[in-house]
C-alpha cells in the first residue's frame, strides 16, 4: 500500500531524497509515495516466483532483480518498486555496484493484494506498457489462485491471459513454463 509524502518533487530531488531514505517511495510525475510492509504471504510468492526465475535464467545474460530495484518509465516520469523483474540488458549483465536503476525490463511480476490490486491493474498496467523493452507484465494474487499474463503482441496490441489451478502457466519472453504449485508453494493459497 502507498502514502502519498506532501509536495511536488523533481526527479533529480526524488533520486537524492530516496539515496539517503531508510524506506522506499515510488514516484509518480513529481507525487512520492510512501511504500508501505507486505504481508508474508505476498513476500513468499514473490520469493517463490524469483527463485524459480533466477534458477530458469542462470548462465543466461538476463537478470532477476526483487522488489528493492527501483524500475524507471519515463515516459510517464515516474520510478516503481516492481515485486520481480527481469531485464536482458548488456549495461546488467555486470554489475558495478553504482546501478540503482532499471529502465529495459521483458517481464514485470506484481503480487497484488486488496490494497495494491487497483494501482497494480490500472496505474501501472498503463505506466509498464509504455516500456519498449516490456514483452510480459504478469499479475498474481495473493489471496486466491489466479495469474494474469498481459503479452506485448506488437506496440500497440496486448493479449490477456486468465489462469486458473490446472492451466499451464507459460512465460514465453524468457521461455519458462511452471504451474501454479510451484509459485504458490507454501503461501496457504488453496489451489
Amino acid at each position: 500500500m502507498l502514502k502519498r509524502q506532501s509536495g511536488l518533487l523533481s526527479e533529480e530531488a526524488y533520486l537524492q531524497q530516496e539515496a539517503a531514505s531508510p524506506i522506499r517511495q515510488e514516484y509518480v510525475d513529481g507525487a512520492v509515495y510512501a511504500m508501505t510492509g507486505g504481508t508474508l504471504r505476498h513476500n513468499l510468492i514473490t520469493l517463490n516466483f524469483a527463485s524459480l526465475l533466477r534458477g530458469h535464467l542462470r548462465g543466461t545474460p538476463c537478470r532477476v532483480f526483487m522488489s528493492d530495484a527501483k524500475l524507471r518509465v519515463a515516459k510517464q516520469n515516474a520510478y516503481y518498486y516492481p515485486d520481480v523483474m527481469v531485464s536482458c540488458a548488456v549495461t546488467l549483465q555486470t554489475l558495478t555496484g553504482a546501478e540503482v536503476v532499471i529502465d529495459t525490463p521483458v517481464l514485470l511480476v506484481e503480487v497484488t493484494s486488496p490494497s495494491s490490486e487497483g494501482i497494480d491493474r490500472r496505474e501501472k498496467l498503463v505506466a509498464y506498457r509504455t516500456l519498449p523493452s516490456l514483452k510480459e507484465y504478469v499479475l498474481i494474487a495473493q489471496d486466491r489462485p489466479e495469474i494474469e499474463i498481459h503479452t506485448r503482441l506488437s506496440d500497440t496490441s496486448w493479449e490477456i491471459t486468465h489462469l486458473a489451478p490446472g492451466d499451464p502457466v507459460v512465460f514465453g519472453s524468457i521461455d519458462l513454463s511452471t504451474d501454479f504449485a510451484t509459485l504458490y508453494e507454501e503461501s496457504g493459497v488453496d489451489l
